[in-house]
């Protein structure tokens, strides 16, 4: 990729993407700034211009992310939670969400890891408040009867996000250990373990409870 000027408004987004990539690669530890410099033809100084230092690259790629995530995530927890009927299509959806750029899951994943302390400080301000809304909401279906009343909300968001955050970063390891339908498969079963999870069993019209 070759950016002509490192004054263009598109160069800050590139360095940004960039960086995501190889965060995801390699690590943060092990990327430079300027393999990120290489990576979209800058020299080190025209980076260090839109981001004074590594970790400031960091966190925009961080905030990137987040932002990202935030513009769509919650959306599509809220609808898995509020029909059992459209759970495996919207969780499919989620997943796909994810899976188009895996680079931000593994980013992530990696931070956790490596920087679980900053990682959770960073997860408190932007995430807490629509984690809050779908823990909300299920706590809604609990009272209802639809959700079991055993789930813990806020938990059971987290693992969730966990569970496909890890499968997508994870994908090219499980194509080893299951065969090509392996995206398929692992998006199926991750789609039945939240469902079951979460939902009460069906009542037969007219029956008695089903047993737990």
């Amino acid at each position: 990729m070759v950016l002509a000027r490192s004054s263009d408004p598109d160069v800050p987004r590139a360095i940004v993407a960039a960086a995501t990539r190889l965060f995801a690669a390699q690590g943060f530890d092990a990327t430079s700034v300027q393999a990120v410099a290489d990576e979209v033809s800058l020299t080190k100084q025209a980076v260090l211009h839109h981001f004074p230092s590594k970790e400031h690259l960091r966190q925009a790629v961080l905030d990137a992310i987040l932002a990202h995530w935030n513009d769509t995530l919650p959306r599509l927890l809220l609808a898995a939670a509020a029909s059992e009927d459209r759970f495996e299509a919207v969780f499919g959806e989620l997943s796909a969400f994810f899976a188009a750029d895996p680079d931000r899951a593994r980013v992530v994943l990696r931070e956790a890891l490596d920087r679980p302390a900053e990682m959770r400080k960073l997860l408190r301000g932007p995430v807490r408040p629509w984690l809050e809304a779908v823990a909300g909401y299920i706590r809604s279906g609990q009272a209802a009867g639809k959700h079991h009343a055993d789930v813990d909300p806020e938990t059971y968001v987290v693992h969730v996000m966990l569970f496909v955050i890890s499968a997508v970063a994870t994908a090219s390891v499980m194509q080893g250990a299951l065969d090509d339908e392996a995206r398929a498969r692992s998006d199926k079963e991750l789609a039945r373990i939240a469902r079951a999870s979460l939902f009460t069993p069906a009542r037969p019209r007219g029956g008695a409870p089903p047993k737990r």
